[in-house]
């Protein structure tokens, strides 16, 4: 009998300690709460799900109506008639081809302004914006650039809710975010995800004073949601959504945001001047290599490398030299070109910016005042296409008495001949482009918006007509 207490009491005794143990030691709660100290936050998250802070549903309803449905008409060319049949049959008349695009659009201004991406809208002979509400309305391109791929289009509406930009320099990597738009002719589709990277970039855009410093997120962005939304937990604007990393060409893991801070700038330089005021600081730049790093002997990979300067260029007269690491500009560090030509990118010829070199291992400071594309601090005229597109020209609008002087309907009249692409097929000014290949020539707009889609080598073939009313043709390569 007395055995049989002792075990009795030893499993009782056992079980008890086995249950403070875990209670002990195992058997802790997922939010650790602490101290209202000033050194401390008040909790730390240790579980993976996101915690009822992250109103994700209060974020969507108020950054929807912002984000609206983007429908373009585009004209295919024509399939060029078979010169033997031409020959039995004689010339036929062909139908134009009109193939349905579609993407997203943000609403920047209560009277209808809208950016969306600029391959969205690019060689769009029709425009339709679809509101939040299903209103459907005609739009038209005010403005675009190509080195951003963002573009500003217009309805005629009034009352629309803008969207509220956030800084997009204060997002960091982990941050909740959502993505915005209408995918595959889904509208209204909002997906979620993190802010997986800064500074990214991954060289899509066809442009040889391309921008990209995309945020990087791991939201599900498929074709449709170009140029729509990008939005902190509090539904403000962090960026444009703008491209995939997809080899199926639908969503496979990332996808990559036009930063809000850039958009800003593209909208405010479009709506006031007409076209964006790029800046430059007169400097060809790469990463920092793990072999450039040993050679200069560096203890740190991070600036933007100058491999070269523009001679007479802004970064040359304030005596930046090449092989110079560029480590901050105007007291933000740098630590890739990206994050350099984002900076830049958001100044404007005549802007002063504090540059610091690293030069032989010792810091040097610079103060640069910033150009534009013609070398001036003064701000580009919209009819002035940038050196960019490679036509090196200044156009103007057709008058109704070139019109009825051509007997056209249309056209962009040579103003000005620059070193560039025009010249060197000898050109003249006042030549007017009314076609590139195929497509009507009717503004600058539309002149960017062809030029900004073709690929290096891609033929071009301009139409117009000499002043003396002669037709002129030339073809060349991109």
């Amino acid at each position: 009998m007395k055995r049989i207490l002792t075990i009795g009491f030893t499993a009782i005794l056992t079980g008890a300690l086995t249950l403070w143990g875990y209670k002990t030691f195992f058997e802790q709660p997922q939010v650790t709460i602490i101290q209202n100290d000033s050194n401390a936050p008040l909790a730390r998250m240790t579980s993976n799900l996101p915690s009822a802070a992250f109103d994700f549903a209060s974020a969507a309803e108020y950054a929807l109506p912002t984000v609206v449905h983007v429908k373009t008409e585009v004209q295919a060319q024509r399939r060029p008639m078979n010169p033997i049949e031409e020959f039995f049959f004689g010339p036929r008349m062909q139908q134009p081809q009109i193939q349905m695009g579609s993407g997203s659009g943000v609403v920047v201004t209560s009277d209808g302004y809208i950016i969306t991406n600029n391959h969205v809208v690019a060689n769009a002979s029709g425009l339709e914006v679809v509101l939040h509400d299903g209103k459907e309305l005609r739009a038209k391109l005010i403005g675009a650039d190509p080195a951003t791929d963002l573009a500003i289009i217009k309805v005629d509406y009034e009352g629309l809710q803008p969207a509220v930009f956030a800084n997009s320099d204060e997002i960091r990597v982990g941050e909740w975010v959502l993505a915005l738009g209408n995918p595959f002719n889904l509208t209204n589709t909002v997906t979620h995800g993190i802010v997986s990277a800064k500074g990214r970039s991954i060289n899509i855009i066809n442009d040889r004073t391309a921008i990209e410093a995309f945020i990087q997120t791991d939201a599900a962005v498929n074709p449709g949601n170009s140029g729509g939304a990008l939005v902190n937990i509090k539904g403000e604007l962090v960026g444009i959504n703008t491209a995939i990393s997809s080899r199926s060409g639908s969503f496979e893991g990332y996808s990559f945001a036009v930063p809000s801070n850039i958009v800003q700038k593209v909208v405010e330089d479009i709506l006031e001047y007409g076209v964006v005021q790029r800046a430059f600081i007169g400097v060809n730049i790469t990463d920092v290599t793990p072999e450039k790093a040993r050679e200069l002997k560096l203890e740190s990979r991070n600036g933007a490398f100058v491999a070269g300067i523009a001679k007479n260029g802004a970064a040359a007269d304030a005596g930046i030299e090449e092989e110079d690491i560029i480590v901050s500009v105007d007291g933000r560090a740098i630590r890739r070109s990206s994050e350099l030509q984002e900076i830049i990118g958001r100044k404007r010829p005549g802007d002063r910016v504090a540059v610091e070199v690293l030069r032989k291992g010792k810091k040097r400071s610079f103060e640069v005042i910033l150009r534009n594309q013609e070398g001036t601090t003064d701000a580009v005229e919209k009819d002035i296409i940038s050196s960019s597109a490679g036509l090196g020209a200044s156009f103007e609008v057709i008058t109704k008495e070139d019109k009825e002087l051509l007997g056209i309907g249309w056209g962009l009249k040579i103003k000005e001949l620059r070193t560039g692409k025009l010249s060197r097929l000898n050109i003249p000014e006042g030549f007017v482009i009314t076609h590139i290949n195929r497509r009507p020539v009717k503004s600058v707009e539309e002149l960017n918006s062809i030029l900004s889609v073709l690929k290096p080598g891609e033929g071009v073939m301009i139409e117009g007509m000499f002043p003396n009313g002669r037709p002129g043709y030339f073809a060349f390569g991109w």
